[in-house]
């Protein structure tokens, strides 16, 4: 397992739909506690695969200690309309945190590491967490979420902040057969 470095905003990969993970194979295992410990070690309450370079549907989630794993190839619904509005911040934006609307509640359906089926029920900081890593799959930030005004203020602490305009990291080989997926 290997701490990875996450891509901040600005950085391609951020903005690239993920590919559907076919391989359930000892890779996919090994990116996968790759993810966790990269996150935990953050430390944050989610980190998808796109941010760590790597152009994949997976992610690994920590709420707390009875809600923690990881979900490959999510696909979201929600039972309700219920919405919560609240604080949201992002590994890949550090250090800057906005009020963002989600859905309160989600049943996310997708598979674990060995190509087993899986489903997560949520609510509350699990719901926001799930959409918001799910969101990465889909080339989604938070901030593209949210109202014009808070955006519009997202975007000038993005350009203040101290780690905007660092160059990109330096890309390492991976570990992981990525078939040409990797950016």
């Amino acid at each position: 397992m290997t701490i990875q470095s996450i891509r901040l905003f600005g950085d391609p990969v951020l903005r690239a739909p993920a590919e559907p993970v076919r391989d359930f194979d000892k890779e996919l295992r090994l990116l996968v506690k790759d993810l966790f410990e990269t996150m935990l070690d953050a430390p944050g309450t989610g980190l998808a695969a796109p941010q760590i370079g790597i152009g994949l549907r997976v992610f690994t989630y920590h709420v707390d200690d009875d809600e923690h794993g990881h979900l490959i190839n999510p696909e979201l619904s929600f039972p309700d309309e219920e919405e919560q509005d609240g604080p949201e911040g992002c590994l890949s934006l550090p250090g800057l945190t906005f009020d963002c609307r989600r859905r309160m509640n989600i049943i996310a359906t997708g598979m674990n590491m060995h190509g087993d089926p899986v489903q997560i029920s949520g609510s509350d900081l699990l719901a926001r967490c799930v959409q918001h890593e799910t969101d990465h799959l889909d080339g989604v930030l938070f901030i593209d979420r949210l109202d014009a005004a808070t955006r519009k203020a997202a975007m000038k602490a993005i350009r203040e902040a101290e780690w905007s305009g660092e160059s990109a990291p330096v890309v390492r080989t991976s570990p992981h057969r990525m078939f040409g997926r990797a950016l």
